[in-house]
């Protein structure tokens, strides 16, 4: 099948993962509302077209955290991204550095740190969870800053994990022991090409930076046994003194949707925020993240650096979240589904249909530069 769009990387990778893993990409929390709205609420935003503007000159770089970069935007953290191509973070991580902009790698990645940052040339960013252990968050922390990791991204809104439907029907949730691992089983044989290139030329399937305190443990129930027994509920605005004092470098906060918690990361010293709902995935009918953007970008537009994620699935929809404020957009789901179907060769791809989409999108907006990225490029705002 010809690929021309994100939506046919997301066919390509219905086709060649296990049911299991396609659905924990592919999904979001309860009945998926706000996993819906991410993307159509996005798309509704209309853009103003201008004419006769010369665009013949375009500059597309921008700076991130004293960081430049040739595009707005970065690969956001997804936990088991690794699973969908043999050592998967790894060759995410090389189209990222090919097309100049920052990889972020979630805690509860396939690959580890030092894997990661064995095949890295560059600095990378790091996410990480408020998790019960204190140990082992001072731990990765250390391991982050050795690794030259030049940003942590420290994710807030997942205090609980939330219900995701799909997996329960697919298998990966609520099924435990035999059962669940013959019906998995069943599902890889369905797909010989995954089966082959991460089932047997993957391995170790040691489920990464949390190897250490499975203690040999590798199997699904098992990874989601831990993130249920350790995400911590009673984190708080205070914890942030921890990680702060365990992290030097640029702190990016995400998770926020509400302008006041915007303010309070401002206030205890954030450098940056991503406005973010978890991809639909945790707390369904919040709002999406093209709605909660603006008064956001508004209220701390001007302390910190706000990113966003949710939703976006073309260069298009990048220009429209760096139009409702954003200074920069994490691409979550559609580098996972490039990556299931066609590896970093496939992530590479997708990154430039990203450009030559932003690149059609601001000639036909009369923006040369990111900078001329703005509310005043929006169809029926006031200029």
């Amino acid at each position: 099948m010809p690929i021309a769009s994100v939506a046919d990387f997301r066919e390509a990778a219905r086709r060649r993962l296990p049911r299991f893993l396609f659905e924990y990409i592919d999904g979001g929390s309860y009945a998926e509302v706000t996993l819906r709205k991410n993307v159509s609420e996005l798309s509704d935003i209309a853009l103003r077209q201008r004419v006769l503007r010369d665009v013949s000159s375009m500059d597309l770089t921008t700076e991130l955290f004293g960081q430049r970069q040739a595009l707005p935007v970065g690969l956001a953290p997804i936990g088991l991204a690794g699973l969908n191509a043999r050592r998967g973070e790894c060759q995410a991580l090389r189209a990222a550095e090919g097309a100049g902009i920052p990889f972020t790698l979630s805690t509860v990645g396939a690959c580890s740190l030092a894997e990661v940052a064995r095949a890295a040339t560059k600095p990378f960013w790091f996410q990480l969870y408020m998790i019960r252990d204190r140990a082992f968050m001072k731990d990765l922390l250390a391991q982050a800053a050795a690794a030259n990791c030049s940003a942590l991204v420290f994710t807030v809104d997942m205090p609980v994990p939330g219900t995701r439907y799909r997996d329960y029907h697919s298998g990966l949730a609520g099924a435990d022991g035999l059962k669940g691992a013959i019906w998995r089983t069943m599902q890889a044989a369905m797909k010989p090409d995954w089966a082959w290139d991460v089932g047997v030329r993957g391995r170790p399937h040691t489920l990464g930076n949390v190897a250490p305190v499975l203690k040999g443990k590798t199997g699904i129930e098992d990874f989601f046994a831990w993130m249920r027994n350790n995400f911590d509920p009673s984190i708080n605005w205070r914890d942030l003194d921890f990680i702060r004092s365990e992290w030097k470098g640029p702190l990016i906060i995400k998770g926020l949707l509400d302008a006041e918690d915007a303010r309070e990361a401002a206030a205890l010293g954030a450098d940056g925020i991503v406005v973010s709902n978890h991809g639909g995935r945790q707390l369904d009918g919040v709002l999406s993240t093209a709605r909660a953007l603006p008064p956001i970008a508004d209220a701390v537009g001007d302390k910190l650096t706000v990113l966003v994620d949710g939703g976006v699935r073309s260069g298009l929809d990048v220009v429209r979240m760096l139009a409702l404020g954003a200074k920069g957009v994490l691409i979550g789901r559609a580098w996972a589904f490039a990556l299931a179907a066609q590896g970093e060769a496939g992530v590479t791809k997708m990154l430039q249909l990203i450009e030559a989409e932003m690149r059609v999108a601001m000639a036909l907006t009369g923006s040369c530069k990111i900078a001329d990225i703005n509310q005043s490029i929006l169809a029926g705002r006031d200029m």
